[in-house]
């Protein structure tokens, strides 16, 4: 099949914008919780999760609005936002729309220049900086930024702003929210850069209201219909992913909370008890190894494997004719209660569903926790596709695969293989930058994504590779990288890899270690405690190990994709050094250029 689509189940009117519903809700719905946040107790003991009705969310919105028009905030100025994911993000966020300000995230983890770049390209005229650091960071480079009037410390500022609002009506601001449309540009998302400068992906009310609307309506229209639906949001606002997950669970009446510290990130879902879940492959990956780990160090890792080994073959079996075998069902019954049921309480016990995204997700782990009973749900986007633009149904998946289109989008596969897409999801444009624009979409209309997918019989989509991460050998030999990696990925002691091989002779591959995993590892195999990374790069037995796991990898390639040899680095990649974006993708061209070394040595 080259082409599928999915009739829409929302139509997004012309005079919709996002800041509607915090008016709808409240009017409809005041009592409703419409989020929690954290909340410090009254004798200053431990936080606990308090309660946001609509009607409170209204008036907290309104009331900052009216501060935001009161300093001048004009309709279509841009306004960026640097801060961890949190109450007052969202609080902002639906604030500046109800100005009619086009909100500009930056990521949290961004750099001075990053931030410096984002700010000018957009012409910001204020933002809101969460931290002093943040502050200092922008306050160096103001004088570069001609637009740029005010820099606000969020909570300082969300009191002050809330108080200075007080000549401006709520009339007022009903009237500022009602004047934006839906083709009005709603905000400014900026690429995380894998390569090169990020470029400003322009968002319309209509193209996040079309993504969010129909995907609640449609494929995760299950999430909001179990009593006292809610999630927990952990994964950067900043990003799409994130955001178009705040604004489907305002849109459908899902409570909302938010997790700004990953360390916070269990005892939070504990506490908060999410019915559903929001993450990329690497926290699943985690949660797995975690696990794993954890068993073998209390000498039950042979049970781990079997109870592992299970929940896979029931879920494969799911998949077939007919119920799982009796005694798959009893194998599974036992291990239900003692393995998988602590699985699902580290998630607070209540989720049945995720949803992963941002990158593939292995069909092993996909598999697992299904047999566990916390449903994987993959799907695909990207940031210029609003983000979501397919993903796996409750009732309908196919894991391995991204999913169905949502309602409203087409999908189609070009001759070369690349993905393309056409609806209201899809963005108008980058800004201020014409040329890239008349480069994403052909000549008739389709967006180009630059991955390379496949479709089924049936339509749903299958990621195969990245268009410009293809590999091509000195042999002529073409490569995707990422069914190596991700197979890689998935082993308890290999954090990160690269597959590399373009113009070379074979293909190899760059590795490091989980930190995390390793101390166990080491313990298990009689390795002094103060053995560094750097110091078992060449031990047999972690050699051995890695070996496994190329060779297990290789399984899924031919002999001519195949991995001839791999090398173990004696750090892992990250953020702060530069080789992973935001979104935890890896920057293929740093990675070459810090570790030209490393990767000579696979070659000499």
């Amino acid at each position: 099949m080259r082409e599928y689509s999915v009739p829409a189940l929302a139509d997004i009117p012309s005079t919709a914008n996002l800041a509607d519903v915090v008016r709808r809700r409240a009017s409809e719905q005041p009592k409703t919780v419409a989020l929690r946040r954290k909340a410090t107790s009254a004798d200053g003991g431990a936080e606990a999760w308090e309660d946001v009705t609509t009607s409170q969310f209204r008036d907290e919105v309104y009331a900052l609005a009216a501060g935001l028009i009161a300093a001048g905030i004009q309709p279509g100025d841009r306004v960026a936002l640097m801060s961890h994911t949190r109450y007052e993000w969202t609080l902002l966020d639906y604030a500046l729309l109800t100005a009619g300000a086009v909100v500009v995230p930056i990521y949290e983890t961004s750099s001075a220049e990053q931030a410096e770049w984002i700010l000018a390209d957009s012409g910001a005229r204020a933002v809101f900086a969460e931290t002093e650091g943040f502050e200092q960071m922008i306050a160096e480079a103001r004088g570069r930024l001609s637009a740029l009037e005010h820099v606000w410390r969020v909570e300082p500022a969300i009191k002050e702003l809330t108080s200075a609002g007080g000549d401006v009506t709520a009339e007022m601001v009903a009237e500022r929210a009602r004047s934006r449309k839906a083709s009005d540009l709603a905000t400014l998302i900026y690429t995380s850069g894998t390569t090169g400068r990020p470029k400003g992906c322009q968002l319309t009310n209509e193209n996040l209201l079309s993504d969010a609307r129909n995907a609640f309506m449609g494929p995760l229209a299950t999430f909001k219909s179990v009593p006292n639906a809610s999630s927990l949001l952990f994964l950067p606002l900043a990003h799409s992913f994130a955001r178009i997950i705040e604004v489907g669970t305002l849109e459908a009446g899902v409570t909302l909370g938010h997790c700004p510290d990953m360390n916070d990130l269990l005892p939070d879902l504990a506490s908060f008890q999410p019915t559903f879940v929001l993450a990329v492959p690497r926290v699943f990956e985690k949660v797995y190894n975690g696990a794993e780990q954890k068993a073998t160090a209390e000498g039950k890792g042979k049970i781990f494997a079997r109870a592992a080994r299970v929940a896979i073959d029931y879920s494969e079996d799911l998949d077939r004719p007919g119920r799982p075998a009796l005694g798959l069902r009893v194998q599974h019954a036992v291990f239900d209660r003692l393995v998988y049921g602590k699985l699902r309480a580290a998630l607070g016990g209540k989720a049945r569903y995720c949803i992963s995204g941002g990158a593939a997700l292995s069909p092993r782990l996909g598999h697992f926790f299904r047999g566990v009973g916390v449903t994987v749900l993959e799907g695909y986007g990207l940031t210029e596709t609003s983000p979501a633009a397919a993903v796996n149904h409750p009732d309908r998946q196919k894991i391995g695969t991204v999913g169905l289109p949502l309602p409203g989008v087409t999908v189609k596969i070009a001759d070369d293989g690349e993905i393309l897409f056409k609806g209201k999801i899809v963005f108008s444009g980058y800004w201020n930058n014409e040329q890239a624009t008349e480069d994403t979409f052909t000549d008739d209309g389709w967006y180009r994504t630059g991955d390379l997918g496949e479709l089924d019989d049936e339509g749903f989509l299958t990621i195969t590779g990245r268009k410009k991460e293809i590999i091509v050998t000195a042999g002529g030999k073409n490569v995707a990288p990422a069914v190596l990696e991700d197979r890689l990925r998935g082993h308890a002691l290999i954090s990160q890899c690269m597959v590399i091989g373009d113009g070379r002779p074979y293909i190899g591959v760059l590795v490091t270690i989980d930190p995390e995993a390793i101390g166990p590892w080491k313990e298990r195999h009689g390795k002094p405690a103060d053995a560094t990374i750097a110091d078992l790069r060449t031990d047999s037995d972690l050699l051995a190990e890695i070996q496994a796991a190329v060779d297990d990898a290789n399984k899924a390639v031919s002999r001519a994709e195949s991995i001839r040899r791999f090398r173990i680095l004696d750090r892992d990649f990250t953020q702060d050094d530069g080789h992973l974006s935001a979104k935890l993708s890896l920057k293929r061209q740093v990675v070459v250029k810090d570790f030209a070394a490393d990767i000579e040595a696979l070659y000499a």
